[in-house]
């Protein structure tokens, strides 16, 4: 028995020494297939994940996983992040990536995106002032027409330039009213959960296809209100530019001593468009000046051509109102619009909530033939398709982001960033996006004054996002090794929503730096 026990062993013996050889004479290429089968079976393609990225994300894992238990305004709070590679797609870190969170303005993003996809970046919109009758004698027998398409940037030196090419034309008088048309768009003034709080303030305008912006920020819908201190015991003054007679001001604030505390609040009432300024204002403060949206754009891009049109010395017999052009009414002058290219930069380097609900109207007139929020969320969703999103995952009320019903989760937000990379158009995609830390305004946009530290040895391109309780930061990271990342970070809950701010700068810095 013994000696059969002995047998056994130096047959085993025997046997794995036997497969060792066979196992070290096999070809390399060989080798190297077989490992290459087994990574592929466990979902290990290692051939798809850039080589510092794959050394790294260990280290990467670890660093932001810690700080996210130790930021204590997160107590409470919920973060989404999603890292993914620029060149693969794949996912370098996530957390909570699949959970939905209001997005804020990070919903821009994806206006942005569908709406180059859709209207092109040379899309521009038209202003048309026609005639409904004829002229004889330098007079007009019929109405005059100022017919709106949507753009949100014109100014109003464009109607006083409307009022001289109508004189040129050989019109001085008009026999007829002066009829606004803004039916390019339906009638729904603002996206479905604008709060009232911020419908007075030139980030919850009003939407119209006939509009008008005070200066070139094209805050559209909007005036500009500035209040200058006075001597102490007087009132402020009041300016409000563009001039125009189509706001009240009522004025109730007082000039305090020098060095005491400011505490102006300028508001507007609901429902109307008187303005009203409350509180105190040192006597050293310099002029604050804020942006109000007034009540029915229309009436107030009416008011401005009506204006322009008694400056030009141009009179009327008949009524100042809204209606719509008939068909057969001849165009005596067409006003484009700078092209969408051109757009996107007070678009999305400013975060103006304006042109991302004019976008979405726009895209359901072009696409659908209805200008409303209703056809141009479809037309987004669409869009988002054929990017490659999960579009069921998503829930979407607005083009801007400030519905806090807008539902989005991080993994589908780093999906666009990584999908729209194709595009033809996305050169001009990611030049609309702040960049950290550049001094311009039209280039640093919101990000402005924001990771001024890492801006040396690292390039951030991202959108912004603030709404109550909500941060978010989403865009491109360019690192110190020239490898580009996609980053989307979007935080709920806050209870201060400017906490996030310092938490997206130091994700991002910890991504710079690794």
């Amino acid at each position: 028995m013994i000696i059969l026990k002995i047998a056994r062993i130096i047959f085993t013996v025997l046997l794995v020494l036997l497969i060792i050889f066979l196992i070290d004479n096999v070809p390399s290429n060989e080798k190297s297939e077989s490992a290459n089968d087994m990574k592929e079976e466990n979902g290990m393609d290692e051939s798809s994940i850039p080589a510092k990225a794959a050394a790294n994300t260990g280290s990467l894992e670890k660093q932001l996983d810690s700080y996210l238990e130790s930021e204590p305004n997160l107590e409470g709070a919920i973060i989404g992040i999603s890292i993914r590679s620029a060149a693969t797609g794949d996912l370098l870190y996530q957390h909570n990536a699949d959970t939905r969170l209001h997005p804020a303005s990070n919903m821009k993003l994806f206006t942005a995106a569908s709406a180059l996809s859709t209207l092109g970046a040379d899309h521009t919109f038209t202003t048309e002032v026609l005639r409904g009758g004829q002229v004889n004698g330098g007079t007009l027998y019929g109405d005059l027409y100022l017919k709106g398409k949507g753009d949100p940037t014109l100014l109003p030196e464009d109607f006083a330039d409307f009022a001289k090419t109508i004189s040129e034309s050989g019109i001085n008088k008009i026999s007829g009213n002066i009829i606004a048309d803004d039916t390019w768009y339906d009638n729904i003034r603002v996206s479905p959960d604008l709060i009232w709080d911020d419908e007075q303030f030139y980030y919850g305008a009003q939407i119209s296809a006939l509009t008008v912006s005070p200066d070139k920020d094209y805050n559209a819908g909007s005036v500009n209100v500035s209040v200058t201190p006075g001597k102490p015991g007087e009132k402020p003054e009041i300016t409000v530019s563009p001039k125009t007679d189509y706001v009240d001001i009522v004025n109730t604030a007082k000039t305090i001593a020098s060095g005491e505390e400011e505490d102006i609040e300028v508001g507007r009432e609901h429902g109307t468009n008187v303005i009203t300024i409350d509180g105190t204002i040192p006597a050293d403060t310099k002029p604050l000046e804020e942006s109000m949206a007034v009540w029915e754009p229309t009436d107030y891009a009416l008011n401005l051509f009506k204006k322009a049109l008694v400056n030009q010395g141009i009179s009327w017999t008949g009524d100042i109102k809204t209606g719509k052009t008939p068909d057969d009414a001849e165009i005596l002058l067409s006003h484009e619009s700078m092209p969408l290219s051109e757009l996107l930069l007070p678009f999305m380097k400013l975060s103006n909530n304006v042109h991302a609900e004019t976008l979405v109207k726009e895209m359901g007139k072009v696409v659908k033939g209805e200008g409303s929020f209703e056809k141009g969320l479809e037309v987004i969703e669409e869009q988002l398709l054929n990017f490659g999103l999960n579009i069921e995952t998503l829930k979407l009320r607005d083009g801007s982001g400030i519905s806090s019903s807008n539902l989005i989760p991080p993994n589908e937000i780093s999906k666009l960033l990584y999908a729209i990379q194709k595009e033809k158009w996305y050169t001009t995609y990611i030049h609309s996006l702040p960049v950290a830390g550049a001094e311009e305004r039209l280039v640093g946009g919101t990000l402005q004054d924001r990771m001024e530290d890492i801006a040396d040895h690292a390039r951030v391109q991202a959108k912004t996002g603030t709404i109550q309780s909500v941060s978010s930061l989403s865009g491109y990271l360019n690192t110190r090794e020239s490898e580009t990342v996609i980053f989307s970070i979007v935080i709920n809950h806050l209870l201060d929503e400017d906490d996030g701010k310092g938490i997206e700068d130091k994700i991002v810095s910890i991504l710079a730096n690794e």
